[in-house]
């Protein structure tokens, strides 16, 4: 495995839970957590990338590297190529973008995507999808899908369910087993180097409609390694109501 490096972007204003990446999850932070997830895995470093001093003060509190940026950020993405750059990091350098509400990512699924990237030269990036297996979450627009080719690279990223399987479903047939349908993963993989054209790169009229920034790196031409992980990964946290859940969830083996 090559080595790589773990930034976890973290902004302290949340519109639907605020200051969520300070909110307690047993006694800690929740980006304190993830951090400490995300050591789990076989990063060499993990720092956290943040806009406020309240969010390095708690990183400080609990020993883990921070990285003070700005504060005008428009999205992780953007943060991420700032750190990437304050810690200088070399244009090959692989970096894990590990999403700050996401306490219970497996650590090894981080270990996954950068090993994804690393043996993918031809990629610029790599990220994650799982098999889905209900109609529901398809046709769910919240939830994201993706359509890859036979090389394991991404064709499409969409909320609309793609592949639409029109034969099957105008039978009635919930999921057909033959098609290959997949939940897209908001885990990713870049080389550093790629980071800095891809904040550079002009926004492209289908990540404006789908709200999705990947497909930016689609628009321009790179190519996108898919790592296909068996299982769903845990919940992340956007409301009160996913923190609750999250806190009863948390594994009390990991509770200190």
């Amino acid at each position: 495995m090559p080595p790589f490096t773990v930034i976890i972007p973290a902004r302290y204003a949340s519109t639907r839970l605020p200051a969520k990446m300070l909110a307690d999850i047993h006694g800690k932070p929740m980006v304190v957590r993830v951090a400490e997830r995300a050591a789990s895995s076989e990063a060499d470093a993990v720092y956290i990338a943040a806009d406020d001093r309240r969010i390095l003060d708690a990183a400080a509190n609990h020993g883990i590297s921070a990285l003070q940026t700005s504060q005008h950020h428009l999205s992780g993405t953007d943060r991420l190529a700032e750190a990437a750059a304050l810690l200088n990091l070399a244009d090959d350098a692989i970096v894990v973008n590990v999403q700050g509400d996401e306490p219970l990512i497996d650590p090894a699924l981080i270990t996954s995507v950068a090993a994804e990237l690393a043996g993918h030269p031809e990629s610029a990036m790599a990220t994650v999808c799982h098999p889905l297996h209900d109609r529901a979450t398809l046709m769910n627009p919240n939830i994201v899908k993706a359509v890859i080719d036979h090389n394991g690279h991404a064709l499409y990223f969409s909320r609309a369910p793609i592949p639409y399987p029109r034969d099957a479903f105008a039978a009635g047939v919930a999921i057909p087993p033959e098609v290959p349908l997949y939940r897209h993963i908001g885990l990713y993989a870049y080389r550093a180097g790629f980071l800095k054209r891809f904040t550079a790169l002009l926004p492209s009229p289908l990540e404006q409609a789908e709200a999705l920034e990947q497909l930016r790196a689609l628009w321009h031409g790179y190519t996108i390694s898919v790592f296909i992980s068996s299982a769903a990964t845990a919940q992340g946290v956007d409301t009160a109501e996913d923190l609750a859940q999250i806190r009863a969830l948390f594994p009390e083996t990991i509770n200190n």
